[in-house]
């Protein structure tokens, strides 16, 4: 697919005075946009729109080349407003204001052009955030860190002192939080009611009604239960009134399930009669069939633990109604012993780049277990890894032969005390450890500054293309840093 695209025309930003920090972050995306303009931007653009091209042939559309330029142009305006989104840590509405707004976000994105300003709405940036599929990200990413690596020319036209280095990795694990409420089980059964009842008045609004009590009427009564759930800790008697109102809240939410049925099947026959769109329809028959598939195991489960007083294997527990990939990660950490979402593993070299990643679906298997996967990808990404750096929840004898046959380093701290002191008499062991500190302060960073605390997106499919958005802009930041750093030390030299 060959074709001209056209740059689009910025124009220059206004001069500001005396403002420190509106400057630095102007250079830093000075040099982002630099670097994005080097090629990155244009391969991975293309890659997606030949992606989209293909797709589109299957389907039996001809290629239409002027098609084609305007999907370019909004994969391009896509990839910098997810960049600069990340970068802010914006939500979607917030990053629609600061686009109509702000100046240096309308030349960055490129939503700025002579004749005014051109903004993406709320809802284009949330389309945009799903613009990308996850191996162009993941391309982007793998190209920047070999471009950087191996070509010296190029990091020094960047404005780099010399190419990027390898010299160890350091890698550890993390939890990445889902966004609900803690999972008690009868909350699960408040959200169902609450969740289905609206979805009622939904259907109800565009005139398709069904004999039943006022709506309104289920929602105050499961909010009364709420409250007396809550408050009958208190009581002496309280494990009796916690069975007895579990009880009650058993019997509404299985009335509510059958009028959600029943209007569930009203609005798949009628959906013609409303003001939807069939799959506006759908949306809210999903909605209904995503909490009623759940709702026996959830009323099954508040019986096994209040009533039965009965463990549930947490394999075997519903933690939301909304998002099936959570998982219970018992990590022991001061603030958080017990967390619920999904594991994150994150390896970085010593300049601060992320160079592997894994985001995991599924309960995360042991540290230990991640070690040969991850220097395999390593090697296979970016050639021989001189050292790799982890704590001790990542030792194994297996580890240690695999790093030995490997002609690695083997900086993992050990878990037995002597090999410790032992390995502690070794210098550049220690400095690896030393080092290795600084970790748990990048993946604090990476969460608080560019995940969001707590991550907004909902679905593992959504949160996985989250942390991927991070990692590319995580590194674009890192990068963008120490070519400041680099231009610094230059013009101190040069004065």
């Amino acid at each position: 697919m060959k074709m001209t695209i056209q740059e689009c025309f910025r124009p220059a930003l206004s001069t500001v005075h005396g403002h420190v920090d509106y400057q630095e972050f102007r250079e830093q995306l000075e040099h982002i946009d630099h670097i994005l303009c080097a090629g990155f931007e244009h391969d991975a653009v293309m890659r997606e729109c030949r992606m989209w091209a293909d797709s589109r042939a299957k389907e039996g559309h001809a290629q239409n080349l002027g098609g084609i330029r305007r999907h370019y142009q909004t994969g391009r305006l896509a990839l910098r407003c997810g960049i600069l989104r990340s970068l802010c840590s914006l939500d979607f509405r917030e990053m629609s204001l600061r686009l109509a707004d702000s100046e240096l976000s309308q030349w960055f994105v490129g939503c700025r052009d002579i004749d005014g300003v051109r903004p993406p709405s709320k809802s284009s940036l949330e389309r945009y955030d799903k613009w990308f599929p996850e191996e162009v990200i993941t391309g982007l990413i793998e190209d920047m860190l070999k471009r950087f690596k191996d070509d010296e020319k190029f990091a020094q036209d960047m404005g780099l002192e010399q190419a990027i280095e390898i010299e160890a990795v350091f890698a550890d694990s993390t939890c990445v939080k889902a966004n609900i409420h803690f999972p008690v089980d009868w909350v699960l059964l408040r959200d169902a009611v609450r969740t289905l009842i609206l979805a009622i008045k939904l259907i109800r609004a565009q005139g398709l009604t069904h004999r039943m009590p006022d709506p309104d009427s289920f929602l105050r009564t499961v909010n009364n239960l709420s409250i007396e759930m809550a408050n009958c800790r208190r009581r002496p008697d309280s494990k009796k009134r916690r069975k007895k109102i579990l009880r009650q809240l058993k019997k509404l939410n299985k009335t509510v399930g059958k009028h959600a049925e029943r209007y569930r099947t009203m609005l798949r026959e009628n959906w013609e009669q409303t003001d939807w769109s069939l799959a506006q329809a759908q949306q809210v028959i999903d909605r209904i069939d995503g909490v009623l598939d759940q709702l026996p195991a959830a009323i099954r489960q508040a019986h096994e633990r209040i009533i039965g007083e009965r463990m549930v294997a947490n394999k075997d527990k519903i933690f939301s109604l909304y998002d099936p990939d959570i998982h219970v990660l018992v990590r022991g950490k001061a603030d958080a012993e017990i967390e619920f979402g999904n594991g994150l593993y994150l390896a970085e070299q010593q300049d601060g780049l992320i160079v592997d990643w894994d985001f995991f679906q599924d309960q995360p298997p042991s540290d230990s277990q991640l070690v040969k996967v991850s220097v395999e990808r390593l090697i296979k990404r970016l050639g021989h890894v001189p050292a790799y750096c982890t704590d001790r929840g990542f030792d194994s004898r297996r580890n240690d032969r695999f790093l030995e046959d490997n002609n690695i380093f083997n900086a993992i701290c050990p878990k037995n005390v002597k090999q410790l002191e032992d390995r502690m008499k070794d210098e550049t062991f220690r400095q690896f450890q030393s080092r290795r500190g600084q970790t748990e302060g990048r993946i604090g960073i990476f969460k608080n500054q560019f995940l969001g605390r707590p991550m907004r997106s909902k679905g593992f499919a959504h949160r996985n293309n989250s942390v991927l958005w991070s990692i590319l802009t995580h590194n674009l930041w890192v990068v963008a840093r120490m070519i400041r750093k680099a231009v610094d030390a230059r013009k101190a030299n040069a004065a």
